[in-house]
């Protein structure tokens, strides 16, 4: 039973996704007494990175012709090279859009948002999460093949040394459909999805002009920053920050939500996070009903002073 894992990369350089995905193949291959072959698209990084999380192969795709994104090419590109029954890919954008086309193309079973190693491998089970976050399934799946993506940050970046082989795969994919033209990134410096703590504001901060105090705050924290929809919508910060159900899902282990009322749409991107701190001065504000920990307060009081408090314990 041979397990094979997409080690997604942004302009060469894998993403933590990719460790995390190749971490959860290990364990998978582990259950099967097997190894891990890693794929990755046109990487600059070394495949040294990827042998400590536990791929004992890494085959490189080399193709200029893959130099611009197109979810169909990049399947085309993986399935040339991928044949095991296994196939896990993480739970990002791209390789959310990758995974579909090539269970179609080779006749597998899907399933997406895996939370936790597979209870069984024949027939393949594992726990996934379902309904926007709100509710988990144990997702079964019939079929000889089968390609799972695993939600980010739910089962970690474990390291698991092991001593590697890498190969280069030169091939010439046609890649003629509906490409990404760029890359959008949000303006924090750490990946929103893959980031550990998030904080997160919304239109009680009252313009864009007071979200110094939120950076300042994710600066200190090492957290990624985010925003409700509405702050999006009117331009306060960009389209890139905006969780919740027609924005990015996200499951840090730490939500820091300042001003954000918490709307069930907001609720759905974000109600995987380990935990949830709410600040808002608004005490009937339903986001509480959701919050571990709740805090009732001028959030123009509270952040400044919190960072200050934080930046007091690190020193």
């Amino acid at each position: 039973m041979a397990v094979f894992v997409y080690a997604e990369n942004i302009n060469g350089v894998y993403k933590k996704a990719a460790f995390e995905a190749v971490a959860y193949a290990k364990a998978i291959a582990d259950q099967a007494g097997d190894t891990v072959t890693a794929i990755s698209v046109n990487p600059t990084d070394a495949s040294d990175v990827l042998y400590k999380y536990g791929a004992s192969n890494v085959i490189n795709i080399k193709d200029e012709g893959l130099k611009s994104f197109s979810a169909k090419a990049y399947a085309q590109a993986v399935s040339e090279v991928a044949n095991g029954n296994i196939i896990v890919f993480p739970h990002t954008t791209d390789a959310s859009s990758i995974a579909p086309m090539l269970a179609i193309m080779n006749g597998h079973s899907l399933i997406t948002n895996a939370i936790a190693v597979p209870e069984s491998l024949s027939p393949f089970q594992v726990k996934r999460k379902s309904f926007s976050g709100k509710g988990f399934m144990h997702a079964k799946a019939e079929g000889a093949g089968v390609i799972v993506t695993v939600s980010q940050n739910a089962f970690g970046v474990k390291e698991n040394i092991v001593s590697g082989s890498e190969e280069v795969k030169n091939l010439s994919v046609a890649n003629e459909d509906t490409k990404v033209i760029s890359h959008e990134q949000s303006s924090g410096k750490l990946d929103l999805k893959e980031a550990e703590i998030v904080v997160s504001a919304g239109r009680g901060m009252k313009g864009p002009e007071n979200w110094g105090m939120i950076e300042e705050l994710a600066n200190v924290l090492g957290a990624a920053t985010a925003c409700s929809k509405p702050v999006s919508d009117i331009g306060w910060r960009p389209h890139t920050e905006h969780v919740g159900q027609t924005g990015k899902a996200i499951s840090p282990n730490l939500y820091v939500a300042v001003g954000i009322s918490g709307a069930i749409q907001h609720l759905a991107g974000v109600n995987s996070s380990k935990t949830i701190v709410v600040i808002n001065s608004d005490a009937e504000a339903p986001f509480f009903k959701s919050a571990d920990y709740g805090v009732v307060g001028d959030a123009f009081q509270i952040i400044p002073a919190l960072t200050e408090k934080i930046k007091a314990i690190k020193a």
